[in-house]
């Protein structure tokens, strides 16, 4: 055991306000592990949202583990020292319930890592009745769990504030009755949202596609996606205070969840669609709880300008002098007030998200905003005071051609221009990303582009755009994009190829691991799906009514654009019956 690693743990849980420390046996230990670092873990609202629901419910003492950085991962291998969790120091391994928050792919090697840090066996299948029971939620648990299926025991589908106490109560009923392993979970197989990926056997077609994944007698065929549907019951804001996140000082504060926006892309605008909201009352009461420790608020929602009293909610910012910042923002929805009170918090830079430049492309995908929106959203910032502008573009989606790569660069210039018409002398971003198809979204058949298309394109758009000092492109690697886009739509014959990979060294090893399993990366990147081809998740449902997804695709290939849900939809068509949301409008 390092000592110094103890006592660094002991000096980030001191620097911390609203940390639950409960005394080593006063409840059962669940270890809620985020496969990244402190830094990156606790930015993530959802793993503080989760942390405060178990303990919040008793049956359990939730303490947190990260993924150590590079030195103390360098001392934890000379010194063998176990993984720890932050609130008490107690390695891993003697916790009888693991939780991964699991957002991202490329977070898949980490969480491998992190098993084996913490001295826990690595596949489910070697784990006895005295190893924790490892489960998994979060976005890459509900909309394809399958390529960590080897190594996690039980995923929630969908949300977990509801399901998470299910889980603690059927495990500890369980455990006093004297249940083997096996038994537990059983249990766990029975609840709604719970999916138990060793009760499911997956078999194949000779092309190398899923024939099917057959489950065992006893746990249910399909498992469906759970989900919140009164906000306002569940807290949604900062669990515990500190300033080593990648938002230093700023309390989060969840306003709405779900989007009804319906781009085609988008995979959680489809798991977790159905829009909710957060009653501006409960807003407000939270403000003033975070204005005890905080002077900056962050909002956090898919789209934080469509929450329908958002004005409302700024001003209560305004007249309590609390700074506040947005995750995300609308061009079609972003208000004169809404602008002034950025402006008034010190933002510099307005964030939109037009994702394509040309009118064609944005009907492709859905995207529902035009040019004069983008000029509108732009010209309210101006006027506002704040100078510089941010727009994410992807590169890569589904029916591009070089006409919409040139038409990038004549979005830049435009924006140029129309940010000094409006006096603005400030500095334009294009942040830049390949596109990665996702499961659960129209364009889940469809293949990635090649990646030589894409960094050709690329690099013509940088050559078009070549000289202006004010403007700057940022663009994320293709490799790692490809690498997700394997993961993303992979099936379970991947989790083999990634421990193959950790043993090997980590993600930089994947493509050989790849090769040596004698899988190809063009059959998950550049294939077309049949309509009527068993997918991976194919076995879990979140709520859309049958074949909505196969017509939206043939929408985009019409280009035909898809009206918005509005939060409290009931009758769009959209959400199997009986699946809506009770009470609201229509679209």
């Amino acid at each position: 055991m390092s000592w110094p690693l103890k006592e660094k743990l002991k000096q980030r849980l001191a620097a911390e306000q609203g940390a639950s420390v409960h005394a080593p046996g006063s409840r059962p230990g669940f270890a809620l592990a985020f496969p990244n670092t402190y830094h990156v873990g606790m930015s993530n609202l959802g793993f503080h949202i989760i942390y405060r629901q178990i303990n919040a419910g008793g049956l359990a003492a939730c303490e947190r583990a990260f993924l150590p950085d590079k030195k103390d991962l360098a001392e934890h291998l000379r010194t063998n020292t176990p993984l720890m969790t932050l609130e008490t120091q107690r390695p891993l391994y003697e916790f009888p319930l693991i939780g991964f928050a699991v957002s991202f792919e490329m977070d898949y090697f980490n969480l491998i890592a992190m098993l084996d840090l913490g001295k826990i066996p690595l596949l489910a299948a070697d784990r006895g009745d005295q190893d924790p029971i490892v489960i998994a939620g979060g976005p890459c648990a509900t909309f394809n769990p399958e390529p960590l299926a080897p190594f996690i025991d039980a995923f929630v589908i969908g949300e977990g504030e509801q399901v998470v106490g299910e889980i603690l109560a059927a495990w500890q009923r369980g455990r006093e009755e004297g249940h083997d392993r096996e038994k537990l979970l059983l249990a766990l197989a029975a609840i709604p949202g719970v999916y138990v990926p060793r009760f499911y056997a997956d078999e194949y077609n000779p092309d190398g596609t899923l024939a099917a994944l057959r489950p065992e007698v006893g746990v249910p065929a399909v498992i469906g996606r759970r989900w919140v549907r009164d906000l306002d019951a569940y807290p949604g804001e900062t669990a515990v205070v500190t300033a080593d996140t990648e938002f230093g000082d700023m309390y989060l504060i969840e306003i709405a969840r779900g989007c009804g926006r319906h781009c085609r892309f988008c995979m959680a605008g489809y798991c977790f669609r159905r829009p909710r909201v957060r009653s501006l009352a409960g807003l407000q009461a939270a403000i003033l709880q975070a204005q005890n420790c905080r002077d900056k608020i962050g909002l956090v929602g898919a789209a934080v300008s469509d929450y329908p009293d958002i004005d409302a909610l700024v001003a209560f910012l305004r007249a309590h002098d609390l700074k506040f910042s947005v995750a995300s923002l609308r061009a079609d929805s972003l208000t004169p007030t809404l602008a002034r009170a950025l402006a008034a918090s010190g933002h510099k830079t307005i964030t939109l998200a037009p994702e394509a430049a040309s009118d064609r492309l944005r009907r492709v995908i859905n995207k529902g905003i035009d040019a004069a929106d983008l000029e509108r959203a732009i010209a309210l910032a101006a006027a506002a005071g704040i100078p510089h502008v941010r727009l994410y573009i992807m590169v890569g989606l589904p029916s591009e051609d070089d006409g919409d790569i040139a038409a990038i660069a004549d979005l830049a210039r435009a924006t140029r221009r129309h940010m000094a018409a409006h006096g603005s002398g400030g500095r334009l971003t294009l942040s830049i990303n390949p596109f990665i198809p996702k499961p659960f979204t129209p364009f889940q058949w469809l293949p990635m582009a090649p990646r030589d298309t894409v960094e050709a394109r690329l690099a013509a758009l940088r050559a078009a755009l070549k000289g202006d000092k004010n403007l700057e492109i940022l663009v994320e690697p293709p490799k790692e994009a490809y690498l997700q886009g394997i993961l993303s739509r992979g099936d379970r014959r991947l989790g083999p190829v990634l421990l193959d990979a950790h043993r090997r060294g980590g993600p930089k090893h994947f493509v050989r691991a790849l090769a040596a399993a004698g899988l190809d990366p063009a059959f998950y990147l550049y294939r077309q799906r049949p309509p009527g081809e068993t997918l991976p998740w194919q076995h879990l449902d979140m709520g859309l009514a049958p074949g909505y997804l196969y017509q939206e695709l043939t929408r985009a290939r019409g280009e035909k654009y898809t009206p918005s849900c509005r939060p409290g939809c009931t009758r769009c068509g959209v959400c199997r019956p009986g699946q809506e949301q009770q009470g609201g409008q229509t679209p």
